[in-house]
């Protein structure tokens, strides 16, 4: 099994930045790319963002483009550097990671971000 441990969550105003981690521990091996999904309250789980081990660009959901850059520290870190923070970004962010078409394999427990107007 692959344990995911996220922090950094918080609450900050608008315009604010935050930067969540996310480390992995156990079978390690099992997966190359790790990523972020967020769940605001009322809605579903969306996707933020992944990147590979495979030194690949990373992507991005449209809505976090150009405020949200993902990170890798070696193999098992993954970063999220959230800049421009809007109260819209209030969430749980949850890490992930696997490999594959369907990537998400395993699953962090999560950190809440809430951004105050």
């Amino acid at each position: 099994q692959v344990q995911l441990v996220e922090s950094g969550g918080g609450l900050v105003q608008a315009g604010d930045s935050l930067r969540l981690s996310c480390t992995a521990s156990g079978r390690t091996f099992s997966f190359t790319t790790m990523g972020w999904f967020r769940q605001a309250p009322g809605k579903e789980r969306e996707f933020v963002g992944r990147i590979s081990g495979s030194g690949g660009m990373p992507m991005y959901a449209d809505s976090v483009k150009g405020r949200f850059t993902i990170s890798r520290d070696g193999k098992n870190t993954v970063y999220l550097q959230m800049n421009s923070l809007k109260p819209d970004d209030t969430a749980v962010y949850y890490c992930a990671a696997g490999q594959g078409p369907n990537w998400a394999d395993y699953w962090g427990k999560g950190t809440l971000v809430t951004v105050s107007s």
